[in-house]
């Protein structure tokens, strides 16, 4: 892990930046990222974030480095209004380990089995956090309801992982497979670091294919 990686978020991958006085929260490409100059482009719809900035107002930039998350204070010094905008930034203080509770994701395809009406769910992970999935399967029958109980099986490519949680949505109508998001309930500690390792290695194949 480089000390740029530590210090700042890298050029070309995305942070989220969050705006202190308004508590909003928006992905932005880091356009420039160096000791001295810290440029984003915000991304989005939506128009809270676009209007009304002003230099001097305070922000968290939160971004990806190695096995955790990192957080660095910083206030606007510049806006480039139009249709892309641009925020100059300036750090007033050193960056540190994020201690926000977000569940890091990332987009993943790996092996899942869920059990369902006497026999199983198969498929693959759409995307993945320590907190939750979204999955694709093939379906059969009548699909499960929003808020039933789940079990299932997760291929980490390193090993198993058994995890129980509540079915957030599923939409059945995309032919013989469904789409269906699942959250995670009580995820034992060393589950959920072998989760979060996978998703970490996951988003460094990302930034290290996004790098060429």
């Amino acid at each position: 892990m480089d000390d740029i990686d530590v210090n700042r978020p890298p050029e070309c991958t995305q942070a989220d930046v969050t705006l202190v006085t308004r508590g909003i929260t928006v992905t932005a490409c880091v356009d420039v990222s160096t000791d001295y100059a810290l440029v984003v482009s915000p991304q989005g719809e939506g128009s809270a974030w676009k209007t009304a900035l002003s230099p001097g107002d305070k922000v968290e930039v939160f971004w990806v480095a190695g096995n955790e998350e990192r957080t660095l204070p910083a206030k606007i010094v510049e806006v480039e209004d139009g249709e892309e905008p641009r925020w100059h930034l300036a750090a007033t203080g050193p960056a540190e380990r994020s201690q926000r509770r977000k569940a890091v994701r990332a987009r993943l395809s790996l092996p899942v089995i869920m059990p369902w009406a006497d026999s199983q769910l198969i498929g693959t992970t759409v995307d993945l956090s320590e907190a939750g999935m979204r999955a694709q399967v093939d379906g059969w029958g009548v699909p499960p309801e929003k808020g039933t109980r789940m079990q299932v099986t997760i291929d980490l490519e390193k090993g198993f992982v058994d995890l129980h949680g509540e079915l957030i949505w599923v939409v059945p109508d995309r032919g013989p497979q469904w789409l269906l998001a699942m959250r995670f309930d009580d995820v034992r500690e060393l589950d959920a670091d072998r989760l979060r390792q996978r998703v970490f290695e996951a988003l460094r194949a990302e930034r290290a294919l996004a790098r060429g």
